[in-house]
């Protein structure tokens, strides 16, 4: 009878208890961000498109200081590593790569696509970190990740055009004083004719001289 029990616990246990393939990662939605950093930063992000649903967004940290426009994009992947995008134009570039990639070392490329990426490795942080530094702007993609997926991860990233100007008058919108209307310039005061010029009077014809006597 006790065994009974013991396996009835065992298997209400089994049907309760939560499964690794049931876990629940709290994700977010990075839409506004995307929209926010297309208009804030000076060059054209880099988002990812096409990533499967077993790519998790986590968290979205998006910063604008006197060092530039920096957007940070972290996931669960597959495998549940972490992955992260970073991309900033931060100058110099490097200060910003080193910082996210936690060393300055790189230990060989990686191809992603048509792209070399340098490859980059923390040890006692499990960190894999591939940077590539464009013209105007440095990405990293880093975290706990193998290779395989942070290379999956640079390789969905497509470059996002600039938002159209916002009409006047519409939220977030620049606004400012309104043009000052010149004033019309006065027209000039008509220039009064000149008073005619009184004609001579006509001189008197001479007397007629008396004939003489």
């Amino acid at each position: 009878m006790a065994m009974l029990a013991c396996l009835l616990l065992a298997g209400l246990f089994l049907l309760v208890a939560p499964r690794g393939d049931d876990e629940h990662i709290p994700t977010i939605n990075y839409s506004m961000d995307v929209a926010n950093a297309r208009r804030a930063a000076p060059y054209l992000v880099w988002v990812p498109e096409g990533l499967p649903a077993t790519w998790l967004p986590t968290s979205s940290r998006l910063t604008q200081d006197k060092h530039g426009v920096t957007w940070r994009l972290g996931f669960a992947t597959p495998k549940r590593s972490h992955g992260m995008v970073a991309q900033s134009n931060e100058s110099p570039p490097e200060k910003f790569a080193n910082r996210m990639a936690n060393s300055d070392k790189a230990v060989g490329t990686q191809q992603v696509g048509a792209d070399v990426w340098e490859r980059r490795y923390r040890e006692d942080k499990k960190q894999r970190s591939l940077v590539r530094r464009l013209k105007d702007v440095t990405l990293v993609v880093t975290g706990t990740a193998s290779w395989e997926e942070l290379g999956f991860l640079a390789s969905t990233l497509r470059q996002q055009p600039k938002p159209d100007p916002l009409p006047a008058g519409s939220p977030g919108a620049p606004t400012g004083s309104p043009a000052a209307t010149p004033s019309p310039v006065p027209s000039a005061s008509p220039v009064p004719s000149a008073s005619p010029v009184p004609s001579a009077s006509p001189v008197p014809s001479a007397s007629p001289v008396p004939s003489a006597s």
